[in-house]
């Protein structure tokens, strides 16, 4: 099945599903190769992965398919240099990269014919993204795991006023998206595809703790918490953690000591150790409407599916 979009011609996929490049989650072959393998875009998660567990992760998706897939690149790493080295030498069909500008990496990665999408949270760095030349943007609103923008601006507000102002650029729409009505609901705001994060984290390929999962599972749509104001804002799982963080920045303590706090937590604890009392368990909000954990190729399927029943029933 194909459904041609601006971002599956863009890309050179089947279908307008993008899995999500989640830390540790799509830090291994198995998520990422499932996806590319059933229509999508299966994106490999660099951030936490040292440069010889990198090289190997791309080479397993590479022999598993000839489907496109991309690599997730936070620009924040501290060996970025290496990493854009090594990734060059790799040729990934696609890049997402974000946190840091598109010129640490862009022209390198273009003139190698790699399709470079840049990850953004608000309309003035989308609008220097796409005067900077990148191919395509993913658009980042408050119900999404991880990192979403610090104001909260809904996915449903920031993708349409960025469609809105760049109609001629790919988008990718991010952070709320768990199902084909979701999809569907990307597609109308002006977006060529949705990315999906939760709802491949709660995958059988998902690289990550069961505990993780389970947690993940058990939430509801407001069992997700912001914290981390004034440092790298993170949505996570409501936990000890989070009540503590909430805490602090309820009391208006200083910001060192809420950066201390915050930096005792790590989504390692969570994802790799199983620790979802005291470790970041990310999630997005989207996790309410997440009740099973089925393969990934499922998944890609069911989200197709369900758009097109969407899409079948709305009026006309």
């Amino acid at each position: 099945m194909r459904l041609e979009t601006s971002v599956t011609r863009l890309l050179g996929v089947d279908l307008p599903v993008v899995q999500a490049g989640m830390s540790w989650v799509s830090s291994a072959a198995a998520l990422p190769l499932a996806v590319s393998r059933a229509g999508g875009l299966g994106v490999i998660a660099a951030g936490p992965m040292r440069l010889p567990d990198l090289a190997n992760t791309i080479d397993e998706v590479r022999r598993g398919t000839d489907r496109p897939y991309a690599v997730n690149l936070p620009l924040h790493r501290k060996d970025l240099g290496e990493v854009l080295d090594l990734l060059i030498a790799k040729r990934p069909p696609v890049l997402i990269a974000g946190q840091g500008g598109p010129r640490h990496y862009l022209r390198r990665f273009q003139d190698i014919g790699t399709v470079c999408l840049h990850v953004v949270a608000g309309e003035e760095h989308a609008v220097k993204a796409a005067a900077s030349g990148v191919d395509g943007l993913v658009v980042v609103g408050g119900e999404a795991g991880g990192h979403p923008p610090a104001s909260q601006v809904s996915t449903l507000i920031i993708v349409r006023a960025i469609t809105a102002a760049l109609p001629e650029l790919p988008v990718v729409a991010s952070g709320g998206f768990a199902d084909g009505h979701g999809l569907a609901a990307a597609l109308a705001l002006g977006a060529g595809a949705a990315q999906f994060g939760t709802r491949f984290l709660l995958s059988t390929e998902a690289n990550v703790h069961p505990a993780y999962q389970d947690a993940v599972l058990r939430a509801g749509v407001a069992d997700t918490r912001m914290v981390g104001n004034g440092l790298r804002p993170i949505r996570a799982v409501a936990n000890e953690f989070t009540d503590r963080m909430a805490e602090l920045e309820g009391a208006g303590r200083d910001l060192e000591l809420r950066r201390a706090e915050f930096e005792k937590s790590t989504l390692r604890m969570a994802a790799v150790h199983g620790d979802v009392t005291d470790g970041k368990v990310e999630a997005g909000q989207s996790a309410g409407l997440v009740d099973t954990i089925i393969s990934a190729e499922r998944i890609v399927h069911q989200i197709t599916d369900e758009y097109l029943t969407t899409v079948h029933h709305l009026p006309r």
